[in-house]
């Protein structure tokens, strides 16, 4: 760091949050020097409440005119507290869910040098396991699945955990205005870190559930989740794998894809071919649709391999100028 005493900014992106935000405030601790409250055209009017209630002079309350999202909401307040001096940003939401007072648990390996990125893991612990309620249990597990295959990042868990901090030159570097703005956020945010080759660690750390109904829903993130993994596995493969450099593991994954499709297309073929004419398949017809279907899964796990011993493990802002 450039500083001999860190700059730390919190953001808090802040939608129904009003009866809950300001224990949250007043829960921060005292060296945090910038406070930004981004009032997502909440109906509550959490933005006001906050003004006219906090008085901690750290706390900056910022206002949208339309709901545009957590992403959206997020992005406001990164470039908010890019305007600042300070050396990391972290986000903590304002519904209570994230302790505040362990926010020196998620800055501290930034501040040593160890990661740039760093992110709440609820799925660490077995005690947390198992008072997580099901439904969430579920859904982050496959939703983690997901976004290690899109993102890179083989070595994370529970992608849309909200609790994280990032250091400042490398979030400038991140192109804000095209993430996503809505609950694909965390998860996007993670695939725009690998591009940049970031390091991210995970941090063990407990959530409060107080019976409240996440408005994180299966019916409204399956589509949007899974377009947005796909959008991005390929986008971050085409830029690893073939623009940047071009290694084995991009022959193997062209390779792969084209065996097994071949195998799966002309055995369907053949098949269908063969009941029409009452037929069975000859010894010879089965392994040509079998053989290239297991070179193609063999070629796909050799690059899954080598994708995973690729996550990023130097942390990129020891070598970023301040800017």
């Amino acid at each position: 760091m450039s500083k001999e005493k860190p700059v730390i900014a919190v953001v808090i992106p802040c939608y129904k949050v009003k009866d809950k935000v300001l224990n949250v405030l007043n829960r921060i601790p005292a060296d945090v020097a910038h406070i930004f409250c981004v009032d997502d055209a909440c109906p509550e009017q959490s933005g006001v409440f906050i003004k006219q209630s906090c008085t901690d002079k750290r706390v900056q309350v910022l206002f949208h005119d339309k709901n545009q999202g957590v992403g959206g909401a997020m992005i406001t307040g990164y470039k908010a507290a890019l305007g600042t001096d300070a050396d990391v940003v972290v986000k903590v939401d304002g519904d209570g869910q994230m302790n505040p007072e362990i926010l020196h648990l998620f800055t501290a390996p930034i501040f040593k040098g160890l990661c740039d990125y760093t992110k709440g893991n609820r799925f660490f612990r077995p005690e947390d396991v198992q008072s997580m309620p099901r439904l969430r249990l579920f859904g982050n597990g496959a939703l983690s699945f997901l976004t290690k295959l899109s993102s890179g990042y083989w070595n994370i868990f529970d992608p849309t955990n909200g609790y994280t901090a990032i250091h400042a030159r490398v979030l400038r570097r991140l192109p804000l205005d095209k993430m996503s703005h809505d609950y694909f956020f965390e998860s996007d945010m993670l695939f725009r870190l690998n591009i940049l080759r970031a390091v991210v660690l995970d941090i063990p750390m407990t959530s409060v559930y107080t019976g409240e109904q996440s408005s994180l829903t299966v019916s409204n993130v399956l589509w949007p989740f899974l377009k947005g993994h796909a959008r991005n596995f390929c986008k971050r493969v085409a830029y690893n794998y073939f623009l940047r450099d071009f290694h084995v593991a991009s022959l193997e994954f062209v390779l792969g894809i084209l065996f097994l499709l071949f195998g799966v297309i002309f055995g369907l073929v053949e098949w269908h071919a063969g009941q029409t004419a009452g037929v069975t398949a000859s010894a010879g017809t089965v392994m040509l649709s079998a053989l290239p279907v297991i070179l193609g899964v063999q070629m796909l796990l050799s690059f899954l391999q080598f994708d995973i011993q690729s996550v990023p493990r130097f942390p990129l802002h020891q070598n970023l100028p301040d800017e």
